[in-house]
This record gives C-alpha cells, structure tokens and sequence, in this order.
C-alpha cells in the first residue's frame, strides 16, 4: 500500500512539473564575496539562496573574470539546488544557466537519486530510476581550465567541529601548510582550529544562508528531509579553494562512511562522505572544471575506531570538540541521541569514563533511556541511526574490549544491557586488534603524508 507521503509526492510532481535553475550572479561587498543563486518551482515560488566568502587580503579581482570561477560558481548552484527541488520533486529539472553534458547530467542524476536516499527511504517514497529528466536551456558550455597555485605545499582543511577533522588538521600540520576553512562557523569549528594553533586570520571563512520561503513551504507540508550536505561542502571548497590559492582540499571522511545504513542496500545517510562519492567527484573535477585542485579525504584509510584512539593523544581538544548535530546550535552534548552515544562508545577503549564523563557531562553508559539507541548502532534492529556514525562492527568491537578487559569487574548499565542480548562471548574477539592494523583504499597523494597516518596508528 502506497504511504501518505508517497502520495503527497506523486501529487507534488503533478501540481510542480518543471524546477528551473534560472541563472547567478555574484558582487564583492567590502572584503566578501556574495554569490546569489536564483531557482524556480513551477512559475509559482521563487528561491534566491547565497553564498558568502570571506576574501584574503591579497585578492586579486582578476580571477572574479575568469570562466573557471563562473564554472565553480554554476557548479556550487547545482548541488544547491537539491535542497528546493525536493519540496515537491518535480520530474523535470531544467537548467538555463548553463549548458551540460550527457555525461555530467549522468554524474548529477547519480548525486540526486542516491544523495536522496534517506530523504525517499524516512518519507515512504519509491522514486523509480527516472526520477528526474534534466534539459539545458543554457548557451553556455563551461571547458576545464589550468591554475597555477601560488603555494602549491599549502592544503584546506574543512573543519566542522567534530573529532575526525581536529585529526586531519593535527596530523597534516606536521607537515603541510594547512589552512582551515569553515562553512557557517560555530564555536566547535573555530575551538577547533584555535587548540590547534591557529589564529582568525588564518581560517578560510563561508556562509551559506537557506531562502526563508523554503522553511514556510516545509511548515505548510512541503516534502523535507535529509540532502547530501557533505556533496555542498565539497562544491564549497573548490570556491574556497580557487579564491585563497590553494590546489589542495584535504577532507577526514573515513572508511566507515561507506557502510549503508540500511543493511543490504544502497541508503547510506553517509553517500556524500563514501569513496564512491569523492571518487565520482573527482573525476568530474578533472574532466570539466580543473586539474588543479585535489580533493580526497585524508582519513579514508582509517576506521573510526582507529580515528579514535589517534584524537585521544590531543587532550587539549577533549572539551571543545562537538559531533552532536541535536545541540549544535547551542553548541552542547545533548545525551539523547546516536551520535553522542557513539561517539562515547567509540572513544570507551582509550578513555576512562571519567574522563568520557566530563567530555560529555553526563554518565552516557548508565543511562537506560539510550537501549533502543545502543541496539541500533550494534546492528540489533534492521537499521542504523541516520546519523554519520561508525559501523557495526566498530560499536561491537569497542563494547567488546572494554567488556574483555575487564571481565570480573562492574560494568555500566548499557554495557550490562548488551551482555543479556548478545551474551558474554561473541567469538570476534580478534575483531578489536584486526580493526587497528587496517589501512584501506584511499586516495591520499603522497606517501609522506601517510606515512603519518601509519605512524599514528603503529601500522607498517
């Protein structure tokens, strides 16, 4: 039987059958960079998102003339326009600001359907393969065009708060010439880069503002729900990237990323973060904007358990560091949801729960109200939390060898929860040591910069 909002999303595909990408403009105000995007849902609403950066004080405004950056800007424009086009999905997109082709049509369809895969899975939708067709009404076609970087050494190193990027950015600095760049700042993002010795002005700042009239539409019953956000933050920091002259974009997306969220398909909360992801961008990268800006994500060869017990060496970021997306508003743990539990769980093989204590102020793992949230994240329902968190066998790993390591002693009422459902002995014991030697595929491009990695995590 066809859900409520099935129906709600064939009807909103018959009442809006046409999304335009009308065009884009962009002006410096004092020392900012504004990009205004214009979109439009069925000649009935009309949607003006921006952008904003911050500009370095050597700018050279030559680069605001060059095809290259209005290619950057047209492409930012498409992975913005997710967000509005899934209030009603409607089954044409038309774009006018540009002109594409087949194989980069082909390379945002896969982007739109699988980027969505949440979105259609929690909203009861069964999209079918065809779920857009894509027309250009646009006359100009965008070719790829050569950089050359003033520091060729120098890498960006996107910061969101959490403990993954406080790692890219403490590892490559033994090395590189990092600079931090930060979308919509919030005091995790800039604790973050502070603690790690960095000033204001060396931070790469952006903002992203959403129309307002999407949120009224969303109140008024609109379709809404998750879009690959981490997709927008790649498209961002090509921008970022190209202004501030810098050829290289180091992300701390790891291994985990890839698992889906719902076992045995292919809806991954994460898609935007997988190897498949940065792999297809990469290639659309070189193929039809440049050659000259690499992107990959430093931490793909690790696992979050690894990640782990390498971010438990810097103490001086225990208190600042953030992933709870509930309290990242006001910048707080909330103790209620998956990611605040994973994240203790993860961090239990290397920290006391003392010390997990007055990271998250509170006793995560004597807290009975988190069961149905423990369950999930250990592959006990039959699914994940929709949440960026580790996989399966990491949360079971961690729960393990903290349960190993102290057989006869007391345990916390989560862990004690766990030992009545999956018993005392699980036989993988060798799953905790075996997680620790991994080094997966990535696409790092120096062996200088891994062997950091294998270094911190005593890998050869």
């Amino acid at each position: 039987m066809e859900s409520n909002q099935g129906k709600l999303f064939e009807q909103l595909r018959k009442d809006f059958p046409e999304f335009v990408y009308e065009d884009f403009s962009y002006s410096i105000v004092h020392n900012e960079l504004r990009i205004y995007f214009h979109f439009n849902l069925g000649d009935k609403y009309s949607f003006k998102p921006y952008h904003i950066f911050h500009l370095p004080a050597n700018f050279n405004s030559q680069k605001l003339s060059d095809s290259l950056f209005r290619n950057l800007i047209f492409n930012l424009g498409m992975i913005e326009l997710i967000s509005y086009w899934k209030a009603a999905c409607p089954p044409k997109l038309t774009i006018k600001a540009a002109n594409l082709s087949n194989e980069q049509m082909g390379f945002w369809k896969k982007l739109y359907f699988y980027g969505l895969g949440e979105f259609f899975f929690l909203n009861g939708i069964k999209p079918g393969t065809e779920l857009m067709e894509i027309t250009c009404a646009g006359s100009e076609a965008y070719e790829k065009a050569s950089i050359v970087s003033d520091d060729p050494e120098a890498v960006m190193v996107p910061l969101g708060g959490g403990k993954d990027s406080v790692v890219t950015l403490e590892l490559l600095s033994r090395l590189k010439d990092v600079r931090p760049y930060i979308m919509n700042p919030r005091t995790a993002s800039t604790e973050t880069a502070a603690r790690a010795g960095f000033s204001k002005e060396d931070m790469i700042i952006s903002k992203r503002s959403i129309d307002p009239l999407l949120l009224d539409l969303n109140a008024k019953g609109f379709l809404n729900g998750h879009t690959p956000f981490s997709a927008m933050l790649a498209f961002t920091t090509l921008i970022a990237a190209y202004l501030n002259n810098i050829s290289e974009i180091a992300l701390s997306n790891e291994s985990s990323a890839n698992e889906p969220t719902i076992p045995g398909t292919s809806i991954n909360h994460q898609y935007s973060k997988s190897l498949e992801f940065e792999n297809d961008f990469r290639e659309y990268v070189s193929t039809y904007i440049t050659d000259d800006i690499k992107y990959y994500s430093y931490l793909r060869p690790l696992n979050e358990l690894q990640i782990a017990k390498i971010f438990s060496t810097f103490h001086q970021h225990r208190t600042s560091f953030r992933s709870c997306n509930v309290g990242s508003k006001t910048d707080i743990w909330c103790g209620q949801c998956s990611k605040c539990l994973f994240t203790c769980i993860i961090l239990l093989p290397f920290l006391s729960q003392e010390e997990l204590g007055q990271i998250f102020n509170r006793d995560l793992l004597n807290d009975e109200s988190l069961k149905g949230l423990l369950e999930q994240l250990c592959g006990l329902t039959d699914e994940k939390p929709f949440e960026c968190v580790g996989t399966i066998d990491e949360v079971n790993a961690a729960i393990r060898y903290c349960i190993n390591k102290n057989p006869k002693g007391a345990k916390p009422k989560l862990v004690e929860h766990y030992m009545k459902i999956v018993g005392e002995h699980s036989g993988d014991e060798g799953v905790y040591e075996n997680l620790l030697k991994e080094f997966g595929v990535h696409n790092v491009p120096s062996h200088e910069t891994t062997n950091i990695l294998r270094k911190a995590i005593n890998v050869n």
